[in-house]
């Protein structure tokens, strides 16, 4: 959990250090450029969920040679990824704010963060791989390190560029490219390390076997197509919320961030139950897959409960800290409550995900997502004629079909598993 929710952080830290400029376009300009890179970089999120699926599974199997392959591919995946990220950063830029009515006051200053931001590309993605890969050997003290070297440089760079030298969110953009080399550096090293000590090593002839890069092509194909469908309605939330004026979407785009580093702990719960979800079914034993489901769904439950109690008695506070626009700050306690209960029913989606994933059974995750989108769009249709209430209630109705489609498979999935062991 801690580890995980680190990760979210980078976000806080840029709205915070932004937020003390009193203009709220310096808030929406950051939440617009975080978000087109949510875009982009989580759409190859399965260099980190495939990655944890299929190491757990290999692990449990006790097949050490494909435990380092698996990194080994995820790598050579993410360089290729980040390098092609590169290249097309034009069509992707021009796509992207086409896509985003925001005012050109935020579009301007989001254009200058993104193009420092596109060349951290490669590194974010092999970060991506490095922390799936350490989840899956359920060395999550090593992700913890990682992930804590990566949010400290760019917490210190953030203050130093925008702070100090006063470079708004260009400043931002580039603290976070650094970060996020350092991290990759420091991660592969680690990596390399810990490989030797399990036996282990790097097989050129192993990682390109051909059954093997069709198995991880086919599991990261589908985790793709369900990333993008989630991003896509997170996009579709801040476009409509930027339609509304700079006001809501930096209130928005601060409530979002709440959410965020909500998921992001209770995720916690979900990737242990995806490394242990792996490691049973690459072991054969349908009783640990469902122990390993009911203990982890059940204390991710309390403190989504916890959770929503916080939020909902600091989050004033924590709003205006966040932002000194009177604006922002009254917009944002107003809409407070949507977020504060998110983690309530978020919580169910985030535990499903992880079962499926530590199951790499990708193609269900897929279309349930691809359907959840669609009645996502259809409740914002309907509920649209109340403003930005509406928006968050049809979040709301996101996350109850992301639930429902996955339940519906979930004894499908047990049913798989042997019950021998």
């Amino acid at each position: 959990m801690i580890s995980n929710v680190s990760t979210p952080l980078i976000g806080v830290v840029d709205t915070a250090v932004v937020g003390q400029i009193p203009d709220a376009a310096y808030i929406g300009a950051a939440a617009i450029g975080g978000l087109i890179f949510s875009l982009v970089f989580w759409g190859f999120g399965f260099l980190r969920m495939g990655t944890t699926g299929l190491t757990a599974q290999a692990l449990g199997s006790g097949e050490i040679p494909e435990v380092a392959a698996v990194l080994g591919r995820s790598l050579l995946i993410a360089l290729a990824a980040g390098i092609a990220l590169i290249g097309l950063q034009w069509p992707i830029r021009e796509s992207a704010f086409a896509a985003i009515h925001a005012s050109a006051r935020v579009e301007g200053l989001a254009r200058g963060y993104f193009d420092i931001r596109i060349w951290a590309a490669p590194a974010t993605l092999a970060n991506y791989a490095l922390l799936g890969w350490f989840i899956g050997l359920g060395r999550t003290d090593i992700g913890l390190i990682l992930q804590l070297i990566l949010n400290l440089i760019n917490v210190a760079l953030d203050v130093l560029f925008v702070l100090g030298f006063g470079w708004d969110v260009r400043g931002v953009a580039l603290g976070t490219f650094m970060a996020e080399v350092c991290a990759a550096a420091i991660g592969v090293a680690i990596a390399v390390r810990h490989l030797r000590s399990m036996g282990g090593h790097w097989n050129i002839g192993r990682i390109l076997m051909q059954d093997r890069l069709k198995r991880t092509f086919a599991v990261n194909g589908d985790i793709m197509i369900r990333t993008l469908a989630l991003i896509a309605a997170f996009l579709w939330f801040a476009s409509q919320g930027a339609r509304q004026g700079d006001v809501v979407l930096a209130a928005n785009s601060i409530l979002l961030q709440f959410i965020s580093v909500a998921a992001f702990f209770l995720d916690g719960f979900a990737f242990a139950t995806e490394a242990l979800v792996g490691r049973a079914i690459g072991a054969a034993h349908r009783a640990g897959l469902t122990l390993a489901v009911k203990l982890t769904t059940a204390w991710a439950a309390g403190v989504a409960v916890c959770i929503s109690c916080v939020l909902l008695l600091c989050g004033p506070w924590i709003i205006d800290r966040l932002t000194v626009d009177l604006g922002a700050r009254a917009a944002a306690h107003a809409y407070l409550p949507w977020a504060a209960a998110a983690p309530l029913l978020g919580v169910w989606a985030f535990q499903l995900d992880g079962i499926f994933i530590g199951a790499t059974q990708s193609a269900d995750m897929r279309n349930a997502m691809l359907v959840s989108l669609g009645v996502f769009l259809a409740a914002w249709w309907l509920l649209k004629p109340f403003g930005n209430n509406g928006l968050w209630a049809a979040f709301y109705v996101h996350y109850l079909a992301r639930t429902a489609t996955l339940l519906r498979c979930y004894p499908r999935l047990v049913r798989r598993v042997p019950t021998k062991g």
